[in-house]
């Protein structure tokens, strides 16, 4: 596996959004996009995170995009968003070669009783409006993950003062 590629383009991908259409990463645009990974409705700790993003989320949207995707079908994403009244641009049916393009780690199913379908571990990447990478963040498993509201007092702070790249030495 190789890490993220910061400071580079990211390749230039589309999400199947739940409300019909895409959202897209690696093309340029008028903001910067924050992308969140999830493992899926089978994870319990993606949806605290998740519910904790989206009670925030005016504060982020405010000054980015932001994407929330995994690999779970349509309805499974559906479920999720209704269940829990998330109202970030939620996101559907990532790939395996997605998720490997991305840097992601990638697991297979324990049970039929988790999921059907390989997934991915959760991830975030702040994308600058260019469509150059910023800041990534991955993680093998489902308790390690950034805190939001660093995260977001983070990338405030990078936003506005226009920081660059670290970790490119």
């Amino acid at each position: 596996m190789t890490k993220p590629n910061v400071g580079k383009q990211v390749t230039p991908t589309s999400f199947a959004h739940v409300d019909g259409g895409t959202r897209a990463i690696g093309t340029a645009t008028d903001r910067w996009t924050m992308l969140f990974v999830y493992r899926g409705r089978h994870c319990p700790r993606c949806k605290r995170y998740l519910n904790k993003l989206n009670a925030r989320l005016a504060d982020w949207t405010d000054r980015m995009n932001v994407i929330v995707v995994s690999a779970d079908p349509l309805e499974k994403a559906l479920a999720d968003r209704d269940e829990f009244r998330w109202n970030f641009d939620l996101c559907y049916g990532l790939t395996v070669p997605q998720m490997r393009d991305l840097g992601l780690y990638v697991s297979e199913p324990l049970s039929e009783a988790e999921t059907s379908v390989m997934f991915a571990e959760p991830g975030t990447f702040a994308i600058r409006p260019d469509g150059s990478l910023m800041l990534v963040d991955i993680s093998n498993g489902p308790a390690a993950r950034p805190d939001l509201e660093e995260l977001l007092d983070g990338m405030i702070f990078n936003i506005d003062n226009d920081r660059p790249v670290r970790g490119t030495a």
